[in-house]
């Protein structure tokens, strides 16, 4: 049987990173299933539409903190790093 005949689920992890695996085989630890379900290329497809940035979900939060606490974003209690005060 050839790739394109088996079913596939979509499945995503705690880091936000997508993957797909065999529908019906159990989804290893750590993993879940977001719903969706096809052949391998509608899998992939779904994927592609969903994940639109490939950081993990850690790098993300941690650069969003980084960037607000330099921008004296909200939160910070201050002008921050390179404000320019008048």
């Amino acid at each position: 049987m050839s790739d394109s005949l088996d079913e596939y689920v979509v499945v995503v992890n705690d880091e936000e990173q997508f993957s797909i695996w065999q529908a019906g085989r159990e989804v290893p630890a750590g993993w879940s299933e977001v719903g969706f379900r096809g052949s391998k290329a509608d899998c992939l497809a779904h994927i592609d539409t969903v994940w639109t940035d490939m950081r993990p979900r850690s790098l993300r939060e941690a650069l969003a903190s980084h960037d607000r606490a330099t921008r004296g974003g909200p939160g910070t209690g201050g002008a921050g790093r390179g404000a320019v005060r008048r």
